[in-house]
């Protein structure tokens, strides 16, 4: 089994990754989407979203990771992908799942399943140009407003020379509310002779083995439930119980250590990963209501160290 860590944009940064990496055996991290419009991006756009590529594409302890790119041109996609391999991405990513309106209004992401014709296009221009020995993989929802098309874009995929191919079970439309509909992805991963990955509504051990089941699929893909319970990785490959809110509490601590950058979106990140782990731990959301007043980083660090000491008396 492989367990995969999902691209999240404005949640997954490269700060994010080292930290989850550094307590999980994963076995591939995916980044954030560069986003390519209509030229060659140059080197220093890619070491921003990926400074991994400065230590050969790794994290500090040794995880590999792959640039995501997320663009409508087949060509400008090619030419960007092999620059991200030549930096020493581990493979490169299509991104045709991003529900974003920015994105989606720019022809980019899930609207792009509307039009299977221009997946395959792109996937195809990405693997003639990048070298066999090194993966080209692609990352799709069941569909933009329906899931109609679920088949004919994952078959896209797999036609254009894809290495894998990653699903998340829902269509644009049906965003992030519950259910995932796993069962397509066990159609699609049926149908297909490369490995599928399966995501969507993975939260704990019991979702990954129910998902695998239902599925078929060996290979599952972690996103907000990585957030939610942090070592949520080993748990499903079940080397460790998952956290308790002690131990999650003096991670978010380290987190603090790793903002050496003096990152000025340090209270909003904060905030934003509360927002997730409030569904795995009650204990989250009292302390929430407390967090979510202050607007320093030393404010914030100080409630943090505070309730540490207290839960550890």
């Amino acid at each position: 089994m492989r367990v995969i860590l999902a691209p999240m944009e404005g949640v997954v940064d490269h700060l994010m990754r080292e930290l989850l990496s550094s307590i999980n055996h994963y076995d591939l991290l995916v980044t954030e989407f560069v986003r390519v419009v209509d030229q060659l991006l140059p080197e220093k756009v890619f070491y921003r979203l990926c400074p991994e590529l400065q230590q050969q594409g790794k994290t500090l302890a040794g995880t590999p990771v792959r640039v995501q790119l997320l663009g409508q041109d087949p060509q400008c996609m090619a030419d960007n992908a092999i620059t991200a391999i030549n930096l020493g991405s581990h493979g490169v990513d299509a991104n045709f799942g991003c529900p974003a309106k920015m994105v989606n209004r720019s022809n980019g992401g899930a609207i792009l399943l509307r039009c299977p014709e221009r997946v395959h296009d792109i996937v195809k221009a990405m693997r003639q140009t990048v070298p066999s020995d090194q993966p080209v993989t692609a990352k799709i929802r069941l569909g933009f407003d329906d899931r109609s098309l679920y088949m004919e874009n994952a078959l896209a995929v797999y036609e254009a020379g894809a290495t894998e191919l990653a699903v998340h079970a829902r269509s644009k439309v049906d965003g992030y509310r519950p259910p995932a509909y796993w069962e397509y992805i066990r159609d699609i991963r049926e149908r297909l002779p490369i490995p599928v990955i399966a995501n969507g509504e993975i939260w704990n051990q019991q979702d990954a083995l129910r998902c695998q089941e239902v599925t078929g699929c060996t290979d599952l893909m972690i996103g907000r439930g990585a957030i939610a319970m942090p070592n949520l990785a080993n748990a499903i490959k079940g080397s460790e119980t998952p956290y308790s809110w002690q131990q999650t509490l003096q991670l978010l601590l380290q987190y603090t250590q790793y903002e050496h950058e003096k990152n000025l979106y340090f209270p909003a990140r904060i905030k934003q990963w509360f927002s997730y782990l409030n569904r795995q731990y009650p204990e989250a959301d009292e302390l929430f209501r407390q967090l979510r007043l202050l607007k320093t980083r030393e404010e914030i660090i100080s409630l943090l160290e505070t309730s540490a000491v207290t839960l550890q008396k």
